[in-house]
């Protein structure tokens, strides 16, 4: 087909409307179906949540708990090991955000509205009703935070780090499209953009949905106990479903502002309001018995880790397996191609590394310290009978944390903030859902109409609440677990698919790593080997590599996108500091990007004379660098006339037609 029909003849990628066809309107069909099947046959639907819960459970919960414990050692393999130095993007890219942003945002995106939600529900609870043994002892306490470490501890995030890892390294640094399809090129190559790769975007929006949709029922228990303890208004699904309407709004309108105003900012206040509400309760609390658990409690979990990775209670068969160990991989599976794509976006210009050690580490140290401030709080008040917090949670387990609140000084505030973080949490979550769901069924598109997301996010709001009205908690667990066991396979394709693609790191790089590309190369600019000597040998300074790009670059990707868009194509050229990016998108076959930067390098000590007390000057020289999406290295243009240049971005933008198969 002509370029012209790639970008603007299909109907599905008009201006108003910028999709995948198959992904979007089959996932947006199979979700609409689960809608009218649980709101005409409530009864019915919630029958059938219980037996598939039962089957999975039964019959498929090694393949979860093999599966988990094998992600885990793939992201401590890669961090360890020399694929940590690989950049995801181009080896001279640096991060987006700071670090303070980029926790605030992961953690907000990760696992934010079931803190406040199993906080003090989930040790209560494995205290007064543990898998083994009596409840309510000093021993079932110790073991009440092991058990909560354990499902929210470093299991949960190489989940989301084998997703993540693998959107960002594709789309970044091999440039192919922000999609979950993109992480198995190369096992099936060019198939990606066919009814295989469609099928696994689809069971990817179906588990995202799915999973948001868990959180945000979770979230809404929580803030209808939370006005029922601040200003008395009832509780029930009722109540639950108008919460749910009024929050999405909120989310819509984040939605609409965009991820640096909207979802960035939001995330930012998400983390200060928790950093309050954990140090009030620290404070407020047992301080120095809550710091000793806390040491204590990460030992015993380092202690029982491999032992509680294999566990399956196969002797003494139970119900609580199910109920939460299994339940937790569900949601943290289902829910990774959400927070993967959303980490990947927010983490290029960082290293495996980097990005591993971060997204492992950081926020499960924040999580074990909030688990401890919290449970542990909650446990120490019921063990010296200050108040009946197992009684509530078993009874009513959104309460618990409002029961807990109640104990300390400034309950109403208290309870405010933790009411108002929820809020937050839930509008962070229906937004960054619906981005990521957009992403995926518009084949990662640059800018998709606003109303896409809307509509994704309202849809999340939707389902959750049909889950909540057609069987509340189990709902919510079994719709976790049933979307995520289809999607466990493919993240085993995924670490397969990136494995494969990290060993021809610094064998070129390229991307076209199926045997049916291979023959694709990027022939010589066509310098001269004198001129390459010349450039080699001399030190420019940042003058002459701005007048570089003045002079020579920008004019020829002026030239070139002036073509294109006589062609029929609609590219972008971008002007930064020291820097021009030329962008021509292509549909679900992702976006040609050729960019040309300054970089400062430090000059070596033989190429100057040095001069007596000189030996400290910070003397530098300057390159003209490109990189472009079609996976080579960055290379070094310094030097190039007008022709060379052209004839580089020419050669490297075939390459990119031939790998993603547009004729």
């Amino acid at each position: 087909m002509s370029d012209r029909q790639d970008n603007v003849a299909l109907p599905a990628n008009a201006g108003w409307i910028r999709v995948n066809p198959p992904v979007f309107f089959t996932s947006a069909g199979l979700i609409l179906a689960f809608v009218l099947l649980g709101a005409l046959f409530p009864d019915r639907a919630r029958l059938w949540f219980a037996a598939i819960q039962t089957a999975i459970t039964v019959d498929f919960g090694w393949f979860y708990v093999l599966s988990v414990a094998g992600f885990l050692l793939f992201v401590l393999f890669l961090m360890f090991s020399r694929y940590g130095d690989v950049r995801l993007g181009p080896d001279d890219s640096e991060p987006e955000y700071g670090y303070l942003s980029w926790f605030a945002m992961l953690f907000s995106a990760g696992m934010g509205i079931g803190l406040l939600f199993f906080g003090v529900a989930e040790p209560i609870q494995h205290y007064a009703l543990p898998p083994v043994g009596e409840g309510r002892t000093v021993e079932s306490a110790r073991q009440a935070l092991v058990l909560t470490f354990f499902h929210w501890g470093l299991h949960a995030w190489a989940i989301y780090i084998v997703v993540g890892l693998a959107l960002a390294y594709f789309a970044f640094r091999r440039g192919l499209p922000l999609t979950i399809r993109s992480a198995l090129y190369p096992l099936i190559g060019k198939r990606i953009y066919g009814p295989i790769g469609h099928a696994i975007d689809i069971f990817a929006v179906l588990g995202t949905m799915f999973g948001v949709a868990t959180s945000l029922g979770f979230g809404v228990l929580q803030v209808n106990a939370g006005f029922n303890y601040l200003f008395g208004l009832p509780t029930g699904p009722l109540v639950q479903v108008l919460l749910i309407a009024a929050i999405t709004l909120l989310a819509t309108l984040s939605a609409a502002v965009g991820l640096d105003k909207g979802i960035k900012r939001l995330s930012e206040l998400n983390i200060i309001l928790a950093i309050t509400l954990l140090v009030f309760v620290l404070l407020a609390g047992s301080t120095v018995f809550l710091l000793q658990a806390y040491v204590q409690n990460i030992g015993a979990y380092l202690g029982a880790v491999v032992q509680r990775t294999f566990r399956m209670y196969a002797y003494e068969p139970n119900a609580w397996f199910g109920d939460w160990t299994l339940f937790y991989w569900g949601w943290w599976i289902s829910w990774s191609p959400f927070v993967g794509m959303f980490i990947a976006r927010i983490s290029r210009g960082r290293t495996i590394r980097e990005f591993v050690g971060g997204v492992l580490l950081v926020p499960t140290l924040f999580t074990f310290l909030w688990m401890t401030v919290f449970g542990n709080t909650a446990i120490d008040l019921d063990m010296r009978g200050v108040a009946d917090i197992a009684g509530t949670a078993a009874s009513n387990m959104p309460v618990a944390l409002f029961e807990t609140l109640e104990q300390l000084p400034f309950p109403l505030i208290a309870s405010g903030v933790a009411t108002l973080l929820v809020v937050t949490f839930f509008v962070t979550s229906a937004d960054s859902g619906a981005l990521v769901i957009d992403m995926l069924t518009s084949g990662a598109v640059e800018d998709p109409p606003i109303w896409q997301r809307i509509f994704w996010a309202v849809a999340a709001g939707v389902v959750a609440a049909i889950l909540l009205m057609t069987g509340g908690l189990q709902a919510l667990q079994t719709a976790a677990i049933a979307s995520a066991l289809p999607f466990t396979a493919v993240m085993l394709f995924v670490c397969y698919g990136l494995l494969r693609a990290l060993q021809t790191e610094g064998a070129g790089g390229s991307i076209d790593l199926s045997s049916d590309a291979r023959a694709a190369t990027v022939p010589d600019p066509g310098q001269g080997w004198q001129q390459r000597l010349a450039s080699i040998m001399h030190f420019h300074d940042d003058v002459e590599i701005a007048a570089f790009l003045q002079d020579v670059a920008q004019p020829v990707l002026q030239a070139i996108a002036a073509q294109m868009q006589d062609n029929g194509l609609l590219p972008r050229l971008e002007e930064g500091e020291g820097q021009l990016d030329l962008t021509v998108p292509h549909g679900d076959r992702g976006a040609f990007r050729y960019t040309v930067r300054i970089r400062a390098y430090r000059a070596p000590s033989f190429a100057f004379a040095e001069a007596p007390g000189s030996a400290r000057r910070d003397r530098r020289h300057f390159r003209a660098i490109a990189h472009g999406s079609d996976g080579a290295v960055p290379h070094d243009v310094t030097g190039y006339d007008r022709d060379q240049l052209i004839n580089d971005l020419l050669n490297r933008y075939a390459r990119f037609r031939q790998a993603r198969r547009i004729d």
